[in-house]
């Protein structure tokens, strides 16, 4: 091949990427609409620390009902009732929010999302199962949506193996097949299957709203730092009322500052 050939060939593909990945461009699966991010600590020499701030992020955020998911994480039986092979002490506190939230998302018109953390029984190596006790088997009550929520039957339901959604299952293709950008993500545990979800979430591009007393992790430590990361890396931190209220119209959403 020419020189000049390979050049051409080369400004080809870059020019289709380019094309491909402009918001609103039409293609196999249209390109998620990103917010401006405004850095103020932009010249040689500053701290990361300063650089990795939510404060260097826009000061709004807007979920559109049509192309916003309620994500619900691992509010299941093993998890969040007595009984259960694993039960998180405090997770009452997240149903009357979550169901705020839910509520909301479906009087909007937003697809509900149960995410569903199953395990096969005879699995011989499930590496999950080599750091705790077994739970979510697989077509046990354990691994079952609670009744709290009160799920429906046309709700999305994804079956994960792993800590993170987005993990060897359908979520994404899901997701883009109803034109979704932004998930507002709630659950259990903040700092384990919640952070891991919103972590590959951020990576393939979706913009991700946490309301903080929607989800709970396995500890205050635990929520206190992950929050913080999920804030100042991979997404946004608000409230169940502030993000109900939005998604209805009846206000902006607030963000929360988890800096200061």
């Amino acid at each position: 091949m020419t020189r000049g050939r390979s050049q051409l060939i080369r400004r080809k593909l870059y020019k289709h990427k380019e094309n491909y990945l402009r918001a609103g461009t039409p293609g196999p699966i249209d390109a998620p609409k990103y917010h401006v991010y405004t850095y103020k600590n932009s010249k040689p020499g500053v701290r990361m620390s300063d650089v990795f701030s939510s404060k260097n992020l826009a000061a709004s955020v807007t979920l559109d009902p049509a192309t916003t998911a309620i994500v619900v994480v691992d509010m299941l039986n093993d998890f969040c009732k007595p009984g259960g092979a694993m039960v998180l002490p405090g997770y009452e506190r997240l149903i009357g929010p979550q169901r705020q939230v839910i509520a909301a998302g479906r009087e909007a018109g937003a697809p509900i999302v149960f995410v569903i953390d199953a395990h096969r029984g005879n699995a011989r190596q499930d590496r999950e199962f080599l750091k705790r006790t077994p739970h979510c088997i697989e077509g046990e009550w354990g691994s079952g949506v609670i009744d709290d929520l009160e799920p429906q039957a046309d709700d999305i339901r994804i079956i994960k193996r792993r800590y993170s959604a987005f993990f060897n299952t359908d979520l994404d293709v899901t997701l883009r097949d109803f034109r979704i950008r932004s998930l507002v993500v709630m659950g259990v545990v903040t700092n384990i299957c919640v952070r891991s979800t919103i972590h590959d979430a951020f990576f393939m591009g979706y913009e991700c709203v946490v309301p903080e007393d929607c989800v709970a992790a396995t500890g205050p430590r635990e929520q206190e730092s992950s929050l913080y990361d999920i804030a100042t890396h991979f997404g946004v931190v608000s409230t169940a009322q502030s993000v109900s209220a939005h998604l209805l119209g009846k206000g902006p959403l607030d963000i929360l500052d988890l800096e200061t």
